[in-house]
């Protein structure tokens, strides 16, 4: 849902920018870093940030769409802790909300690639008007990708971040909003998923709990 991807003049972080913020991040005692974007599959030397940040123990996430992730794998074995793809759906939906031909296709075997490599994978699901009636669906593509956990969480419409000075118009925010009787079913399918889905939420696989995902 992001529109970063709009901008097409290069602007990416460059291990000297971030070299003199490394000793900041030090004091701070930080923990953990997320590359996101953006695609950070992108950056023309990405490795070299993940290093970095690796080199003072900080533990390394990428959040990708998974389109590159299949070239990028032995970089990204070598240069990170974990990877965090977006998942739209089941094949069709996921696809469909892509607007990539064979994007579902590509994100399998960028998966498959990072699995043989011992590389965890964990999904993330962003709830939206194109996909909110496919969240069991989700699940169970997620555990046929072989996912170590799936996340849901909801779409941002409200938000200037990501790109969007000044919000989005709204046109496109009906694109992904869900209207009152969208809602009713988003309460049904939730309600479905938990019931449904108790040993993936009681095991950890679904990140949220029962809570959580109602407040969807």
């Amino acid at each position: 849902m992001c529109d970063i991807w709009k901008i097409r003049q290069i602007r990416e972080i460059t291990a000297a920018d971030l070299e003199p913020h490394v000793s900041s991040l030090r004091k701070l005692k930080v923990k953990w870093i997320v590359f996101s974007g953006g695609e950070p599959l992108m950056h023309s030397d990405l490795a070299s940030l993940a290093r970095m940040c690796r080199a003072e123990g900080m533990r390394v996430t990428i959040l990708t769409a998974g389109l590159l992730l299949e070239r990028n794998a032995a970089m990204l074995a070598a240069s990170v802790d974990d990877v965090i793809v977006s998942i739209d759906g089941p094949p069709a939906i996921h696809d469909l909300i892509r607007g990539v031909p064979s994007a579902f296709r590509r994100l399998q075997r960028g998966i498959q690639a990072l699995r043989i490599r011992g590389i965890p994978i964990h999904g993330r699901c962003t709830v939206q008007k194109r996909n909110f009636r496919h969240l069991r669906a989700t699940l169970r593509t997620a555990h046929d990708l072989e996912l170590n956990t799936l996340s849901f969480l909801a779409a941002d419409v409200s938000s200037e971040a990501f790109n969007r000075p000044g919000g989005w118009d709204p046109e496109r925010t009906a694109e992904i909003a869900l209207d009152a009787i969208d809602l009713r079913d988003l309460e049904g399918e939730i309600e479905a998923l938990i019931r449904e889905g108790g040993q993936d939420l009681e095991s950890g696989f679904v990140a949220e709990g029962p809570d959580k995902l109602r407040r969807i």
